[in-house]
């Protein structure tokens, strides 16, 4: 399909972003800075950066302790894998 390499291109970009947002927020955090919000961290993941939110979160032992991005971010990421299988078997 003529649209995959976009696809392709723009989740690497989104959990790249994620990734590195997660680890920013850390060092923000121990250095007592100004932080990411927490529904910008969620945001980009629900456009298509759960994976990388979630590799950051384990990397930068980031947010592990908040119930919402322990249960959350791997929910968000198990919805877009069942809406990409599901957008895969529609177009065939």
């Amino acid at each position: 399909m003529i649209w995959y390499p976009f696809i392709a291109l723009y989740l690497a970009v989104i959990n790249l972003t994620g990734f590195a947002m997660m680890g920013i927020d850390k060092r923000r955090a121990v250095k007592k800075r100004w932080r990411i919000r927490e529904s910008t961290l969620f945001l980009v993941a629900l456009i298509g950066g759960s994976a990388g939110c979630l590799m950051g979160m384990r990397t930068f032992h980031h947010k592990t302790k908040h119930w919402y991005f322990v249960y959350g971010m791997p929910a968000i990421l198990i919805l877009q894998l069942l809406l990409a299988l599901m957008a895969e078997r529609a177009i065939g």
